[in-house]
């Protein structure tokens, strides 16, 4: 049981995670807060806030087990798309059902896996003012349990350079969706889902502003 689709390579996937893990340290002070909240065992589906390319790979260097996210598929070509690949990685398209995806997805989580998602399907505010329902989906097929992470600090408000600005990656307590048959039900799981993860970003960003204060 390796927690990676077919194709991947385990080792390649672990130096790649410790790549991650050091990539953007000389650029940000980057702060991980409750990574012993992410099960080391099981099924997860791991959700997170998106606001810049940066979020993914920091969230794929921090977590303590292999990790498979859904990328966008336009990042899958040349070198790049190899790599990602080997190590792992899963393409999806981006505004439609894209079966392949969740089929690997699936298929990651009954190994026991984890796998990653961006509920809000692009990047933005990083708020979470809505959700696609893959995530949801995921949890329906699979009965994987939840993780939210909050990520804050990657987005520049100014738009001047920082120097080493300061980036928290928040993780959330993990918790169960009963994810019912229907649409009705996909959408309210959907809801819960965004909801939990929305909170967690408030959440991160009252933190920030206190230690700010102080």
């Amino acid at each position: 049981m390796t927690g990676l689709p077919r194709g991947a390579t385990p080792w390649l996937h672990d130096v790649g995670r410790v790549i991650a893990r050091y990539l953007y340290r000389p650029a940000y002070r980057i702060r991980v807060h409750g990574a012993a909240r992410v099960p080391r065992t099981g099924p997860v589906v791991l959700v997170a806030n998106h606001s810049s390319m940066i979020e993914p790979q920091l969230i794929f260097g921090m977590l303590p087990r292999r990790s498979v996210f859904l990328v966008k598929e336009e990042m899958f070509s040349g070198p790049a798309g190899w790599g990602l690949r080997r190590i792992g990685q899963v393409p999806v398209k981006r505004g439609v059902p894209d079966r392949e995806a969740l089929r690997t997805a699936t298929g990651v989580l009954r190994d026991g896996g984890l796998v990653g998602v961006f509920p809000e399907g692009t990047r933005g505010a990083g708020d979470v003012a809505q959700a696609q329902q893959g995530a949801a989906w995921l949890v329906r097929v699979s009965g994987a349990v939840v993780v939210p992470v909050a990520v804050r600090g990657t987005l520049n408000p100014t738009g001047r350079r920082r120097f080493r600005p300061t980036v928290d990656v928040l993780v959330g307590e993990p918790f169960t969706v009963d994810v019912g048959r229907g649409r009705a039900a996909l959408a309210e799981g959907t809801e819960r889902i965004r909801g939990t993860l929305a909170a967690l970003v408030e959440e991160l960003d009252r933190q920030r502003e206190e230690k700010q204060r102080q």
